[in-house]
Order: structure tokens, then sequence, then C-alpha cells
């Protein structure tokens, strides 16, 4: 896999860039609002299964964590655990963090998780019959976005299944929005898809025992994230062409003038005393915003497209200050 690594251009701006080759060897195994506060109660899960994500997410890292996990900072398992971008979380599922705050400005995802964390036996009820409906007949999806959208009438844990039989079932696992705040992606073509799945998500639910779920902004973390902390930093990535712009998790997007906010944010979190951990995409718009650090290479499949030809291997930069 590093032999198809692209190569770091030479440039001043870069400080401290070394490559980081795959190994599943060298990757430690570590187990085990909207603001609310952590549940209290746990959920029975069976032993044999481990936490991992239960929606698909764009940018999702499992398949980078072999990569990721030896860049944690020494002494990662005594800090508290702080993802101001959530998405599907898989960074928190792979360390099982003991204390944890995860965030994000999309609320549905944040009430997914709610929903999932305090009743996941709710919301798996919900959605065994959309997953049977999906099987039996053809406009599910349809009906289903529509009913999602309409939001009248629905609990917290029902719409909580809408949205992973929409994860499941979607183009890609993207989720996108429009200007009025509405899911529009259109139906994947998946003969399959498996979209209940009751151990994962009640492993998932028993991980999230004791996490802070909170609806929020990067900036906000300003006001949360204590010295000490570890904070992992994965936002919607700077585009590395026109084409691959798939940064609508929200109505407002994220701009190059977000990018330069999060710089500013992380730079505070640095003078604070945080550990932090940043992912995005490797072009010179974020090296040169990130230079003072210290930048890794590692290298990461990417398959939002719909030409097969536009898949691969890239690599993308993770920043320390550590």
């Amino acid at each position: 896999m590093s032999d198809s690594v692209p190569r770091m251009p030479t440039s001043a701006a870069v400080a401290r860039v070394s490559l980081v080759r795959p190994s599943l060897s060298n990757a430690p195994h570590i187990a085990g609002s909207r603001s609310a506060r952590p549940a209290k109660a746990r959920v029975s899960v069976p032993a044999t299964r481990e936490a991992s994500p239960f929606i698909k997410w764009v940018g999702g890292k499992g398949k980078l964590l072999a990569q990721l996990l030896p860049l944690l900072p020494p002494g990662a398992e005594l800090m508290r655990h702080v993802e101001p971008f959530a998405g599907g979380a898989a960074m928190f599922f792979a360390r099982r963090p003991s204390r944890a705050m995860l965030c994000d400005v999309n609320p549905a995802l944040v009430d997914t998780y709610l929903a999932v964390r305090d009743e996941v036996g709710e919301v798996i009820a919900a959605l065994e019959p959309l997953a049977q409906k999906h099987e039996a007949a053809n406009g599910t999806y349809y009906e289903v976005r529509e009913r999602y959208n309409a939001r009248r009438g629905l609990t917290r844990a029902q719409r909580a299944a809408m949205f992973v039989y929409l994860n499941k079932t979607c183009f890609n696992g993207l989720h996108r929005v429009n200007r009025k705040g509405e899911f529009n992606v259109p139906e994947g073509r998946y003969k399959n898809p498996r979209i209940l799945d009751h151990d994962t998500l009640r492993a998932a639910s028993a991980a999230l025992q004791g996490c802070e779920i909170v609806n929020q902004g990067f900036e906000q973390l300003l006001g949360t994230a204590k010295p000490g902390d570890f904070v992992y930093l994965d936002p919607p990535y700077e585009p590395v062409s026109r084409t691959s712009n798939f940064t609508s998790y929200a109505e407002e997007g994220f701009a190059q003038r977000d990018q330069e906010r999060l710089r500013d944010v992380y730079a505070e979190l640095d003078r604070r005393g945080c550990k932090l951990m940043l992912s995005n995409s490797d072009v010179p718009f974020i090296r040169g915003l990130y230079a003072k650090w210290r930048i890794d290479l590692v290298a990461a499949p990417r398959a939002v497209s719909c030409d097969a030809r536009g898949r691969g291997l890239v690599s993308e930069v993770v920043v320390r200050n550590y």
C-alpha cells in the first residue's frame, strides 16, 4: 500500500513531513445540546462483538485505523477523547475511551447517536419493519425519505431508525441536505444492503454509555476543551479537485474560510495544552495552513465517485502538535 502513496512535494511551507506506512501489527489494541449528559444505564451486549461504526460516512476512518492509531500521543488512554466532527466516529469506537465527548454540527446525526445510546431497543424495533419493507417493495427508499424530511409525528427512536435506513441505502452513504435542511441524496444501487445489524447497534450503544454527545460547531470546542484532552479533528476535507467537493454535511457547507477558522482553533487548543491530531486532504492550501506543526502522510482509499476510474489510493495529511 505504501508504494502507491504519492510523494510529498518538497516545499518550505511543510515542516517535519513523514510517511506513515500501514501496519496492522503496530496498531495498538485498546479495549475497553442539543447537549446531553452521559447516560448512566448500561446496555447488555454480546461479549464477542467489538464496537464499530453503525453508519457509513464519507471520509470515515475505519480503513485508516491501522495507520492512525500508532500516531496517538503517549498516554492517550488516560486522556479525555474529544471529537468535534463525530461523523461515523471510527476512532472513538476503536479506542473505547473511558472519558469522551462526541460533537457534530449535524443535529440529525447527534440525535441518532443519542437515540442509539439511550434507547437502542426502540431504534432496532423501528428499523426492523423498514428493512423488511425495503426487501419486499420498490419505492420504499423515497417513501421513507419523504416521511423523514416531513418530521411530523416521529419519536426520536423512529427518526434515528430512518436516519440509519437512509444511510445504509442511499448513494455511497453520503449525507447531504438542501437549503431547507432536507436530506436529498438519491437511492444507491445495492442488491442486498445490510440495513439492520442488531449486534453492531447494541455494541455501539454500550460503547456510547458515559459519552457526552453534543450538537455544536467546532469553534464552540474552545469553551469545553481542557489542557490534557486528546482532540481528534476530522473536518470536511478541502477538495482536491472541482469535482470532489462533498462537504455539504450541513446547510452551510465548509469553505476555505472555515478551514482557516479551524486552523485558528487548532492553534488556540495547542496553546491551551491539548494533544491534537487533525486529518485533511493533501493539498497545498492545507499544508500551508498547518506548516508550523508536524505533518505526516497516510494512504487512504477514496470512493465517492460514480466512475470507478476515479477511485483508488490518495495521500492525506495528519497534523499533530506532539
